[in-house]
Order: C-alpha cells, then sequence, then structure tokens
C-alpha cells in the first residue's frame, strides 16, 4: 500500500510568533495521526520556480491515514487557530508502492 504524505511549502512567514502557537496545536494532532516528520526547518535549494522558505514533509503509512489525519478533529482545531502570519501550499500526496 502506497504511503501518503503531508508537503507543506511556506511562501511567506510574516509572523514566526503566530506560527509557533499554529505548530503547538498541529504537532501533537499529526503524531496522534500516525504522521512522522521527515522535514522541517531543514535547508532547502529551490529551482525553477521554486523558492527557499520552509518546507515540511510529513509520511504515513498510506495516503488514507494522511487525509484521516487532516480531517481530525485535533488537526481541524489546530487548522481553527491557523494564523494569518503565513501564507502555504499544502498538499496530501500518493506516494508510490
Amino acid at each position: 500500500m502506497p504511503k501518503g504524505y503531508w508537503v507543506s511549502v511556506y511562501r511567506t512567514i510574516s509572523d514566526p510568533e503566530k506560527l509557533a502557537a499554529y505548530n503547538e496545536l498541529a504537532a501533537p494532532a499529526v503524531k496522534a495521526g500516525g504522521g512522522r516528520v521527515l522535514s522541517n526547518f531543514g535547508r532547502v535549494v529551490a529551482h525553477e520556480a521554486g523558492i527557499t522558505e520552509r518546507v515540511v514533509l510529513i509520511e504515513f503509512e498510506s495516503f488514507e491515514q494522511a487525509v484521516a489525519a487532516y480531517e481530525s478533529e485535533a488537526y481541524q482545531k489546530a487548522l481553527v487557530a491557523l494564523p494569518d502570519g503565513f501564507e502555504r501550499d499544502f498538499r496530501i500526496v500518493e506516494g508510490i508502492d
């Protein structure tokens, strides 16, 4: 069964403190949903139309688990607290089996 991934590319981070507050709620929700952080706050080399802002990559045992974690009550509470201190491109993608 192919794994599932959350991929977040932050285009801008204008308020790091607000982002930290969101992360306080999101991190336990991701862990409870079975997510494993593979990349967060690491170095980025951008090519083509890419940008060098923060990239977060989280792995789940399946695509369905990744979707369920996003839809979970705990992560939905984190989304309610999602600050306007950043802009991100968030996707849930299926890996290759």
